[in-house]
């Protein structure tokens, strides 16, 4: 059974940092894109920042660039998100999820097929 598991998430200061790991079963993520996606509340859930293996290509919100960074290990078929000077903003549950490579892939919530349980990152003041 294809299974998403993502572990790291917790509470944090300003400024703090956290690794966020996505462990998968099931499939390999060097022939898929995955990524970490996150949903604060009361607001949509949108793409932080994914992963391509196959091609070389990761995706960084504009809001997250310079501070996170997304990295895989293929032989622990993980895929993790370090995430750096920490803001408040950042706060909410973040996701991972999955889908079978294909050109045309998009860092998008709609864009993908499998997804975890999602972790909860918290940033304080």
């Amino acid at each position: 059974e294809v299974q998403i598991v993502e572990s790291g998430g917790g509470w944090v200061q300003a400024g703090g940092s956290l690794r966020l790991s996505c462990a998968a079963s099931g499939f390999t993520f060097d022939g898929y894109v995955s990524g970490w996606f996150r949903q604060a509340p009361g607001k949509e859930r949108e793409g932080v920042s994914c992963i391509s293996p196959r091609d070389g290509r990761t995706y960084y919100a504009d809001s997250v660039k310079g501070r996170f960074t997304i990295s895989s290990d293929n032989a622990k078929n993980t895929v993790y998100l370090q995430m750096n000077s920490l803001k408040p903003e950042d706060t909410a549950v973040y996701y991972c999820a999955a889908v079978p490579f294909n050109i045309g892939a998009v860092c998008h919530p709609d864009a993908m097929d499998y997804w975890g349980r999602g972790t909860l990152v918290t940033v304080s003041l």
